[in-house]
Formats: structure tokens, C-alpha cells, sequence
């Protein structure tokens, strides 16, 4: 198998410095200027230390000393001069070999934290297998901050004795306290879920704990999801950005019948979240996700047209369409997301007998009134 183009220039990188010396003693005895280009063999040692471990920084300023001595000799400056000169020459390569090394200790420390990063991801972001329960499912994630592997945005998605049952929500800031918040938020629904028969009551325990651990100005903004009966969807929007619902073809936004404060808030507001019951049939589809998918803005300014996307990519795979979606909103915005962006798909697989979509019954709608 050939080598792939990062092996290629990793190899190129390590022997540039070599190479570099090797062609100024070339280009010295081509010209016959001898001792006036002993300083440009300096230039190997100091390369090397951003490319090559310390042995391979000492063997390059070997090669300059040895060369550097070939060309003094073939000079006629006094020994002296070239003495100095050798010695800079050692110098370089002395400090260039500290400077790998420590180069290499840092590298070190960064992939044990990477390792640490990417427990931490799988601890609080869990992959999310491509069927849960009867639905098909995909995710994807991006966190803004350089080199981090999560951020505020959070997602949740697992089988429970009360039916398939998801969050997505967005922490307000950035930095490593969005992500302690965002950890607390997960590891909360994800065991409420499994207690509590109403989607409410899951919506209310998350309320309740961060209210015992938030500052006075943080919140969440979340949309939680359940699966409470077979054609229905039940939808707890708290202050987030509408799911869309993906049927024949059309795109529509799930705004909230009563708009609800974000979680950590409803204290200060003395409000409290509304259900929403949303009839969910076969080939139905539901997208959750955050505003860094719908505030990105391209270099006009203009937002990410997501209704219009999930449109023109909408198929029977879900991994399928949200790969389609990422690769647009990475164009749209030139190659960087700029905030934390979350997508969470979920599709009700057809069967080869049709459902009709159902109709919000009356008793229904009563027992959603009075919860």
C-alpha cells in the first residue's frame, strides 16, 4: 500500500534539516566562498528541533560541525574565527537538542490529555448506536474550541422501561464550566429518565438540581423527547430552538404551544414547561439540534438556511442526511464552526403496510391538559 500523503511529508519534515545542511557545505564548495557560509549551517540544528527527536537534532549538528570543519580547513580565515564559529555551531546544536526535548515532553503531556478528553467524551457524549429501540438514529457534534472534543452543547439518547427517550441542549458560556454543567445535565436525565413515568417530572428533576448548583445568571436551554405511546411523540421545549419534523417531503418547525423559561430559570420566572404530543408515524423523522447549527453565519453574514438543508437532504438514512447537512454547514460557514453545534436525528422506519398519521384524539388532548 503507498504511503499517504501525511506519512510522505512526515518523512520529508524529518530529513529537511539534514538536507539543508547538506546543500549549503554543496552550494560553499561550489562557489569556493569556504568559511562565508559556516553561520547557514545553523539553520539544520534549529529545524530539526521542531521536527526531529533530540538524537536526530545531534546527529544533524554532527553533520554541520563535520562539514563546517571541512570547509574551514579550505578557507583562509584565521583559526581563531573559525574556532568561534564552530563553537556558535555547537551551541545551536546543544540548544536545539533541549529544545526538542522539551518539545517532545509537551507532546507527551498533550496526547495524555487528549486520552483524557476522549474519556471524558464517551463518558458524557455516549456514541449513539445507529438503531435505539424501533427508531433509527444519528448524531453529530462538533466543540468550537480548539482542539477540544466536547464543549456546552450536550445530547442524550437511551431506551427506557417508558419508552425511547432523548435530550438536546445547549449551555449557556463556554470553557470547562459549560462542560461540568453539561455533564450534570446528562448524568440527571439519564437517570430520571429511567425513574419517572412523565416526561415532565424528568424536565422537573433537572430543574431541581440545577437550581442547587447553577450560578444566578446560568441556564440551559434543552428540548426533551419521549416515546410515550406507539404514533406519538411527546416534546418538553425549555427556551431552545424548535425540533424540526421531517413528513412527506416537508419541513416543519415544532414551536412550542406555550413558550417555557430555559432550565435553571424557572424559579426566577415561576413558570413551568409545557408537553407538546406530536403524532410521530412511520417515515416520520424529528431533528433536534442547537443554534450554533442555525447562527452560523457565512462570510455575507447570513445565517445557516437549516429547514431549507434538512429539505434537500432528507433520505431514508439518517447518518446519510446529517453527513449531507454537516458537509453544507461546513461550506456555508468556510471549513470552522465558530460555537458548539449539535444534530440529533431520529426516523420511525416504514414498514411495507402504510399508518395513517393519527389524529389527536379528545381524551388525549384532556390528559395532556391536565398534566
Amino acid at each position: 500500500m503507498a504511503p499517504d500523503g501525511t506519512g510522505v511529508a512526515s518523512q520529508l519534515a524529518v530529513c529537511a534539516p539534514a538536507l539543508i545542511v547538506t546543500a549549503v557545505a554543496f552550494l560553499a564548495l561550489a562557489t569556493g566562498a569556504g568559511m562565508a557560509y559556516l553561520p547557514l549551517l545553523a539553520v539544520g540544528p534549529a529545524l530539526a528541533a521542531a521536527t526531529c527527536r533530540p538524537c536526530g537534532v545531534l546527529g544533524t549538528g554532527i553533520l554541520a560541525v563535520t562539514l563546517g570543519t571541512a570547509l574551514g580547513t579550505r578557507g583562509d580565515a584565521p583559526a581563531g574565527e573559525q574556532a568561534i564559529l564552530l563553537s556558535a555551531l555547537v551551541a545551536v546544536t546543544l540548544a536545539s537538542s533541549l529544545a526538542s526535548a522539551l518539545r517532545e515532553r509537551r507532546e507527551r503531556i498533550l496526547a495524555a490529555v487528549r486520552s483524557v478528553a476522549e474519556a471524558a467524551q464517551h463518558a458524557l457524549l455516549k456514541p449513539v448506536p445507529a438503531t435505539v429501540g424501533q427508531f433509527q438514529v444519528a448524531v453529530r457534534y462538533s466543540a468550537a474550541a480548539a482542539e477540544a472534543r466536547i464543549g456546552g452543547d450536550l445530547y442524550a439518547l437511551l431506551p427506557t422501561p417508558y419508552g425511547v427517550r432523548m435530550i438536546v441542549g445547549d449551555v449557556r458560556g463556554k470553557g470547562l464550566p459549560a462542560v461540568s454543567t453539561a455533564a450534570l445535565v446528562v448524568g440527571v436525565f439519564r437517570e430520571a429518565a429511567y425513574d419517572e413515568p412523565d416526561l415532565l417530572d424528568v424536565v422537573a428533576r433537572i430543574e431541581r438540581s440545577l437550581s442547587r448548583n447553577l450560578g444566578a445568571d446560568d441556564f440551559v436551554t434543552a428540548v426533551v423527547v419521549g416515546h410515550f405511546r406507539s404514533g406519538y411523540m411527546e416534546v418538553v421545549n425549555c427556551g431552545h430552538a424548535p425540533p424540526l419534523l421531517v413528513r412527506d417531503s416537508t419541513v416543519t418547525a415544532v414551536e412550542p404551544a406555550r413558550p417555557a423559561p430555559p432550565l435553571g430559570l424557572g424559579a426566577l420566572t415561576g413558570e413551568t414547561p409545557s408537553l407538546q404530543v406530536l403524532p410521530f408515524t412511520d417515515g416520520d423523522q424529528l431533528l433536534l439540534y442547537t443554534d450554533g447549527v442555525t447562527e452560523a453565519r457565512n462570510e455575507r453574514r447570513e445565517f445557516f438556511p437549516l429547514i431549507e438543508g434538512v429539505a434537500r437532504h432528507a433520505s431514508d438514512e439518517p447518518s446519510r442526511t446529517l453527513a449531507a447537512l454537516a458537509d453544507e454547514l461546513l461550506a456555508h460557514v468556510g471549513g470552522s464552526l465558530h460555537d458548539d453545534a449539535a444534530l440529533l436525528l431520529v426516523r420511525k422506519p416504514s414498514t411495507t403496510d402504510a399508518t395513517p398519521v393519527p389524529a389527536m384524539d379528545e381524551p388525549l388532548l384532556q390528559s395532556v391538559a391536565a398534566r
